[in-house]
């Protein structure tokens, strides 16, 4: 399994966090009418996209605080080696290098958009969102990535190492912010494009 230096991972998503969270901040500046208008009657807004994430990040930010407030600080290994779901579900998320995903997948019901809320509401949560993401990748770097178990969404009792699961929860992220990119492209808005790290 693939297997990264505790110090440069957790850099590196932080570095990761801080672009999105400049773009969201970016983003309160456009209009609600632009922010949620779909490219195409199937396709989501790039509000819609945002409203994902928040319903992600209502259930991660809590699950990984919750753990991290039960877990022991101790001296942590300075290699972090991912689990062979853990990466699957992170590579799953990643994007191509075209920037689009390199597969399409269906969100689950119970986190698919089905009411359009106003804008500056989801780009305010989602702000706050990286911010404790932010916050919890810092405290993080006080705990041994590999030991340290998460439940995910879909079935909390499946347990991912944290470090698989901030490196999901921000490739997640990617894809999505890549995916509203496209849609606020598509209603004329023309951004510099989000940087991908490696």
């Amino acid at each position: 399994m693939a297997s990264y230096n505790r110090d440069t991972l957790i850099e590196n998503l932080l570095d990761q966090t801080e672009i999105t969270l400049k773009r969201a901040i970016e983003w309160q500046l456009i209009p609600h009418t632009t922010f949620a208008l779909r490219p195409t009657s199937e396709s989501w807004s790039a509000n819609e996209c945002l409203q994902h994430l928040n319903s992600y990040g209502r259930f991660y930010l809590p699950a990984i605080e919750s753990v991290l407030s039960r877990s022991e600080k101790r001296e942590s290994s300075t290699q972090f080696s991912s689990g062979w779901l853990g990466n699957y579900f992170t590579k799953l998320m990643m994007p191509g290098t075209d920037g689009k995903p390199s597969k399409k997948m269906n969100s689950p019901k119970d986190h698919s958009p089905k009411i359009i809320i106003d804008s500056r509401l989801v780009i305010s949560e989602f702000i706050d969102q990286q911010e404790k993401l932010l916050a919890l990748l810092n405290t993080g770097k006080k705990f041994d990535l590999n030991t340290v178990k998460v439940g995910i969404s879909i079935a909390p009792f499946i347990k991912l190492k944290l470090g698989d699961v901030f490196r999901f929860v921000i490739a997640h992220q990617v894809r999505h912010i890549l995916q509203a990119e496209r849609a606020l492209a598509t209603a004329g808005l023309v951004q510099e494009k989000v940087i991908i790290l490696s």
